[in-house]
């Protein structure tokens, strides 16, 4: 979250920056300082009727050493203290109030980012490649058809639409991207793999700002009051809450299933793989000085690039522009490989910067030195990258006019071999065990 002391002192830099968001968070900030400026009034007129009453208890003392009436100073300290109960109450809810206002502001944009007010003026920073040139690419969904890569029918009787069952081939292929991602990453990239708990706490989930804005996005356990994590980001950030490091920068990779409700809209952009209520992913996390967070974002986009150069696979990067930042991101950069089959470029990896903004809100700082003040450290992530997309344009960049799929060369010790063949009058590794009731 913001500094409350940012807000207090450059009210006018707040606003102006918010409203390169959002015109109308200018009202959600007047109203955090108008409660900011209760609270403290509240806090100045308790501090005061504290020190009132220790000077009356100690007039009290006196009288009654010199054996004087002391019940009119007595029954003013019971005033005293009736008030103060009052007002520590409704300092209370104040300072509750003033909290969930500052959880609900988002993140200040760096002020190098593009303005705009959406995705169709995020300006692309470089492209990598060129698009393959196919007379009439086949999609994901018909070339997994037909290699038997996949399952929807049978997923969505077990779980409902948004899930997929990957079998034969698809299993073994996101298997071998898992893997392939983790070695690129722990033995080139530096970064230590971590295999985290994939249920979180609700504290876990405000620390990395998914809640209280995101709620509606998320999967919970009713018995538990737990949840399943939405990216890897959540748990592996959320490794040093409350801490005060001493060595810094830190650099973890975790691959995890992720759980989000948000599967989208029916129709053209959410069929097949696409847009999942469940998926894989290998999530990158940074802990950084202030002073490196803008060096370790191009690092870190530069490691999910990494990925999709060592795959052939043609990509652009693109900055988001204001209007189009995440909730906690300071300033993003979006990777977008082009899948043939849809004719257009997927999302596969969002690197953010946030800055201080979830390290104040885990409470999470280090020390240079045990004699220095701590500070809030910085954090970044990205998606190193998204296994459901990356499957697709993997897929669909890589087939051949004979039906089969060609494997990027860095894939074949992991999936064992260089091509997914169809195989003709055999039928689909889940129909195979299939009779008729």
């Amino acid at each position: 979250m913001i500094d409350i002391r940012l807000i207090r002192e450059t009210p006018d830099v707040v606003r102006e920056r918010l409203a390169l968001r959002d015109p109308s968070l200018a009202e959600a900030v007047d109203a955090l300082i108008a409660c900011d400026a209760d609270r403290r009034s509240v806090e100045t007129r308790l501090q005061r009727l504290q020190a009132d009453r220790n000077r009356l208890s100690k007039d009290i003392g006196r009288l009654r050493a010199d054996k004087q009436d002391s019940s009119a100073l007595e029954a003013e300290v019971r005033s005293h203290s009736t008030e103060m109960e009052r007002l520590a109450a409704e300092g209370e809810l104040l300072a509750q109030r003033q909290k969930e206002m500052l959880l609900g502001i988002p993140n200040l944009p760096h002020e190098g980012i593009p303005r705009g007010t959406g995705p169709e003026q995020n300006p692309v920073v470089r492209v990598h490649g060129e698009p393959p040139v196919m007379a009439a690419p086949r999609d994901h969904l018909a070339l997994g058809a037909d290699l038997g890569l996949f399952d929807f029918e049978r997923a969505t009787k077990i779980s409902g639409s948004g899930f997929v069952c990957l079998t034969g081939a698809g299993a073994r292929l996101e298997r071998a991207l898992a893997n392939f991602l983790l070695d690129l990453h722990t033995r080139e990239g530096g970064y230590v793999e971590i295999a985290p708990p994939l249920l979180v706490r609700s504290e876990a989930l405000l620390g990395t700002s998914q809640l209280p804005k995101f709620e509606d996005q998320q999967y919970r356990t009713e018995r538990d009051d737990l949840y399943l994590l939405p990216t890897a980001e959540v748990p592996v950030t959320n490794l040093h809450r409350e801490e005060i490091l001493s060595h810094l920068p830190l650099r973890y990779a975790a691959f995890t299933p992720c759980f989000r409700r948000e599967a989208g809209a029916s129709g053209l952009g959410t069929r097949g793989l696409i847009r999942m209520h469940q998926f894989d992913k290998v999530e990158l996390v940074k802990i950084c000085r202030p002073e490196e967070s803008a060096a370790e974002l191009e690092s870190l986009t530069a490691d999910a690039e990494r990925v999709l150069q060592r795959l052939g696979l043609h990509y652009r990067v693109v900055e988001l522009c204001s209007g189009d930042l995440g909730f906690g991101a300071c300033r993003t950069y979006d990777l977008e490989v082009w899948a043939p089959g849809q004719g257009s470029y997927l999302e596969v990896s969002s690197c953010s910067n946030f800055g201080d903004f979830q390290a104040r809100r885990m409470n999470m700082r280090f020390k240079e030195s045990p004699e220095s003040k701590p500070v809030f450290c910085h954090t970044l992530n990205g998606s190193g990258t998204a296994l459901a997309r990356l499957f697709v344009a993997i897929i669909e960049t890589g087939q051949q006019p004979d039906g089969s799929v060609h494997l990027p060369e860095p894939l074949h010790p992991y999936f064992g071999g260089t091509t997914i063949s169809p195989m003709p009058n055999k039928p689909h590794p889940c129909q195979a065990a299939a009779t008729t009731p």
